[in-house]
Parts: structure tokens; C-alpha cells; sequence
């Protein structure tokens, strides 16, 4: 049980809560994918993709932050553990072992736009029950087009 009081109606804080945990096992996971290439990477590319892929991991950390805390404050008590994230991902998972420039760069490509996809689904849902968390996420959505957009173009 949330030990705040929300500022939602009890419906408004059921999607917005919703939408917020699905945007932090998205974050959560899209960091370890990140992460597990960053640490695997081979390839010509290799330092740019190296550095780049930490930008993303970045990103992924301070929106779980941001999301988990806006989940708090509206009454909803985030849930972050590795089992929980394990079986509620959709991300596709990275091969075992060393990765390819080229494969990692149209993974984390891909990646990226289905986390993209699920993010502006979330932001059309909660523009009616919680406008304020609509706008985090749609700052988020913001800086992961961004990556996406740079890592696209490296195809």
C-alpha cells in the first residue's frame, strides 16, 4: 500500500500507474540491453558505439528514476526488481558473447523504436487522467527519439 495520498481519482491513478510501471521495466531492461552490448562490443565502430550506447544507458537510468518517482507521488509504489522487469519485458535480448558494430547498432535500432512505440501509447493514455505525467513521459519519448534517430543513422 502507497503510504501517499494521491492527487488522482482512484481510475486516473489505475492508468497513469499502469502506464508509468510499463515505462519503467521498458527503461529498466532498455539499460541492461544496453549495458550487456556497451560490454560485448566488437567492430571497427567500436569507440563510437562504445560511448554512444552509454548515452543510452544514461537516458534509460535517469527516466527509471524520474518515472519511479512520479509513480510515488501519485500513490503508486513503483516495482523495479529483477524478476519483475524479467517477466514483464518486451525487449528483445542480445545474443551471448562478443557483438558485431553493425548487429548492435541495428539491435539497439530496434530496440529502441518498439520502446519508442509503447512510450507514445502510454503518452495518449494518460492525457486525460494525469496531464502532468503525460509530460514526463513525453519528455522521455523526446530524448529516446533522439537515440533512436542517432543510431539510425549509423545503419
Amino acid at each position: 500500500m502507497a503510504t501517499v495520498k494521491s492527487p488522482l481519482t482512484e481510475a486516473a491513478q489505475k492508468v497513469t500507474g499502469d502506464a508509468l510501471q510499463g515505462a519503467l521495466v521498458d527503461l529498466i531492461d532498455l539499460s541492461l540491453v544496453a549495458k550487456q552490448a556497451h560490454w560485448n562490443l566488437t567492430g571497427r565502430n567500436f569507440k563510437v558505439v562504445h560511448e554512444h550506447l552509454d548515452e543510452v544507458v544514461d537516458l534509460a537510468r535517469q527516466g527509471q528514476d524520474d518515472v519511479a518517482e512520479r509513480s510515488v507521488a501519485i500513490g503508486v509504489n513503483p516495482d523495479g526488481r529483477s524478476r519483475t522487469v524479467a517477466d514483464r519485458t518486451h525487449l528483445p535480448q542480445l545474443e551471448a558473447g562478443p557483438l558485431p558494430d553493425d548487429k548492435v547498432v541495428a539491435a539497439i535500432t530496434d530496440t529502441l523504436a518498439q520502446v519508442i512505440g509503447r512510450f507514445r501509447d502510454r503518452i495518449a493514455a494518460t492525457d486525460e487522467p494525469d496531464p502532468v505525467t503525460q509530460d514526463l513521459l513525453i519528455g522521455i519519448t523526446a530524448e529516446l527519439e533522439k537515440q533512436h534517430w542517432m543510431f539510425q543513422a549509423q545503419i
